[in-house]
């Protein structure tokens, strides 16, 4: 008689023609969870790796449990667990306000707060200086359209520098809903400026720029 093999109720596929192995899912769920700045639905990441919300919740539960050290051990995947103790993550995976996210572990906090701290001492790079001055003579901005005038992702940037106390939320657009984002009183100090207006006019830096009419201009 043919052994049964139990699935993984995670493993539930909901499309027969088009087979992705367990290992692929919890991996793509995981991917998106560790772009996110926001805790994330099992609706939004049920959308982003197809699967129905059920199986995104199963899934979550076994990303918590590994990053915890404590896998579950999940019918018929015996033979893919190792022998060896797993060791607890220096993150975890926190269900926060109907969402779910990566977080650092409280008990390093200590270490990430040290390290935070520390690089605030360290250079800038290109990329932090140029989205800096784009928030400087555009804010309040959205994240969004810094990436828009950059041409590039800015999350993990902007992130840097808000951790540096060089930013700083200001409220939500009416329209979008998305955080906006200012400079801080440390970016004046560094400038030796008295306030944000005394930045250097772009004008004369920008060829033809006065052809714009007035509300068109940086």
């Amino acid at each position: 008689m043919t052994e049964q093999h139990t699935a993984n109720p995670a493993l539930e596929e909901a499309d027969s023609s088009h087979m992705v192995s367990h290992e692929d899912y919890l991996a793509a769920v995981e991917a998106v969870l560790m772009v996110t700045e926001e805790p994330v639905t099992p609706a939004e990441l049920a959308t982003a790796v197809n699967l129905p919300q059920h199986q995104v919740l199963a899934l979550l539960d076994e990303l918590r449990a590994e990053a915890d050290g404590v896998p579950e051990n999940w019918p018929g995947e015996e033979q893919f667990r190792s022998a060896q103790p797993i060791r607890q993550r220096g993150y975890e995976l926190r269900e926060v306000g109907g969402g779910w996210r990566y977080y650092s572990r409280a008990r390093y906090a200590e270490q990430v707060s040290a390290f935070v701290l520390g690089g605030q001492t360290s250079r800038l790079s290109p990329a932090a200086l140029e989205t800096l001055a784009v928030i400087a003579y555009r804010q309040p901005v959205a994240r969004s359209a810094v990436s828009a005038i950059r041409g590039v992702n800015v999350d993990g940037v902007v992130r840097t520098l808000v951790q540096r106390g060089l930013l700083d939320t200001a409220g939500t657009d009416p329209v979008t809903g998305a955080t906006l984002y200012v400079t801080t009183a440390q970016v004046l100090e560094r400038l030796g400026l008295d306030s944000i207006e005394d930045l250097p006019k772009l004008s004369p830096h920008l060829p033809g720029v006065e052809d714009l009419d007035d509300d068109a201009q940086p």
